[in-house]
C-alpha cells in the first residue's frame, strides 16, 4: 500500500495571521476570519479570476468581520472585485456576509437547499423560543435549569450574524462544472451536516474544497432540530461519504472550512464513517436501559458537555438515536414530562 494512502498530512503548519492570507495553490488563496465561540474560526477562500475574484464563504456579519474583510480587499486581493460568492451551505459562519457582497455588485452561487434555508432563516426572527423549539427540548429531555433559562431568554437569530439577502442567486447542481481561478471544478453535493451541501472539486484532481463536510480531526456537527425532529441525516452523512468515496485520492489538497487545509482524503472519509459506526455501538450499548437523549453524552463524545457545547451535543444525540430508531435498533416512549425514553431492542437471533 502507498504509505501516503495511509495518513493525513498538513503542508501547512500554521493558518494565515489575521488580514492576510496564504497561497495553498496557484490562484487559490486561503484566509481565515474569527467565530465567536468554542470553534473560534472559520477559512474562506478566494479564487482569482483575472480581473476579480470568486470567495468561497465568507464568515458572520458583524463590525469586526467587515473590517477584516475591507483589510483582506486592501491587501491581499489586491483592490480588485469581488466579482461572485459561493457559499458552501446556509450555516451563518458561511454565509453571513454574502448579502453584504450582493449590495456591492456580486453574484451569488450556491444550491437550491443552502439559499432557501439562509434566507427563511434570516427572515424568521423569533424574540422568544417558539412552542415547538420547547416541546423539542423536553422531548430531548433538556436539562431542567438548562430548560428554564433558554425558555426566557432571547433565541439565537441568524439574523443577528447574517446580512439581509436580496433576492436572486445562481444554482449550483451535482456534477456541474465550473470556472474559477483558473481551474476547471466538478460539483459535487454533500448532507447530513447541512442539506445539499457544495463541496468543489478540481478536476485536475489537485484540490477539493470541503466546506464542513470534509474537515480534518474534528466532527462536523450533525444535527436533528424542531424543524425537522424526525429526520434522519446522520444516513444522509454517511451517504454523501460513500458517493465521495471513489472520487477522493491521497494526493489531494483539501481546503476545509475549519482547521488546517490536508492531504489523506480517502483515509478521511473512512475515519468520519467509523467514527459514527463506533458512536452508534456505545450508544446501543447505553441503551440497555432506557435514557433520554440528554442522557446520551458519555457514549457518543466521552464526556458530558455544557456551556456552549450543550446544545449541539443535544441535536447530535437526537440525531444518532433517530437513526437507530429508522434503524429498527431502538425503541421509544414519553417518560415523565413528555421526554422520549429511548431504550436497545433485543438482539435478533439467526436462524
Amino acid at each position: 500500500m502507498d504509505s501516503g494512502a495511509a495518513q493525513i498530512r498538513f503542508p501547512h503548519a500554521e493558518p494565515p495571521a489575521p488580514g492576510a492570507a496564504t497561497e495553498v495553490a496557484e490562484g487559490v488563496l486561503w484566509m481565515r476570519l474569527p467565530l465567536p465561540m468554542a470553534l473560534d474560526h472559520v477559512n474562506v477562500y478566494a479564487l482569482d479570476d483575472g480581473d476579480g475574484w470568486t470567495l468561497v464563504d465568507t464568515g458572520f456579519d458583524t463590525r469586526k468581520t467587515r473590517a477584516l474583510w475591507d483589510a483582506l480587499l486592501a491587501g491581499p486581493l489586491a483592490f480588485r472585485p469581488v466579482r461572485r460568492v459561493l457559499a458552501t451551505h446556509h450555516h451563518p459562519d458561511h454565509i453571513g456576509l454574502a448579502g453584504w457582497f450582493q449590495d456591492q455588485g456580486a453574484e451569488l452561487l450556491t444550491s437550491r437547499t443552502a439559499w432557501l434555508y439562509a434566507r427563511m432563516l434570516a427572515l424568521d426572527v423569533q424574540e422568544k423560543p417558539t412552542a415547538e423549539q420547547l416541546a423539542f427540548w423536553r422531548a430531548a429531555g433538556m436539562a431542567p435549569e438548562i430548560y428554564a433559562r433558554r425558555s426566557a431568554e432571547r433565541p439565537y437569530n441568524a439574523a443577528d450574524v447574517v446580512a439581509p439577502m436580496p433576492l436572486g442567486f445562481t444554482r449550483l447542481v451535482e456534477g456541474q462544472r465550473l470556472r474559477a481561478g483558473g481551474r476547471d471544478w466538478v460539483v459535487r453535493m454533500g448532507d447530513g451536516h447541512a442539506p445539499e451541501h457544495v463541496t468543489l472539486w478540481d478536476s485536475a484532481g489537485e484540490l477539493v474544497i470541503g466546506g464542513d463536510q470534509l474537515l480534518p480531526g474534528i466532527s462536523a456537527n450533525i444535527g436533528v432540530y424542531a424543524t425537522e425532529p424526525e429526520a434522519d441525516p446522520l444516513a444522509e452523512w454517511m451517504a454523501a461519504c460513500a458517493r465521495m468515496a471513489p472520487f477522493a485520492t491521497p494526493a489531494q489538497l483539501v481546503l476545509p472550512g475549519h482547521k488546517l487545509p490536508f492531504h489523506g482524503l480517502p483515509l478521511r472519509l473512512r475515519q468520519m464513517v467509523d467514527n459514527h459506526h463506533g458512536a452508534l455501538a456505545r450508544l446501543k450499548a447505553h441503551l440497555a436501559q432506557p435514557r433520554t437523549a440528554a442522557e446520551c453524552f458519555v457514549p457518543l463524545f466521552g464526556r458530558e458537555l455544557t456551556g456552549d457545547t450543550y446544545g449541539l451535543a443535544l441535536v447530535e444525540s437526537v440525531a444518532h438515536l433517530n437513526h437507530l430508531h429508522a434503524a429498527g435498533e431502538v425503541t421509544r416512549y414519553r417518560g415523565p414530562g413528555g421526554a422520549w425514553l429511548w431504550q436497545a431492542l433485543p438482539a435478533q437471533q439467526g436462524s
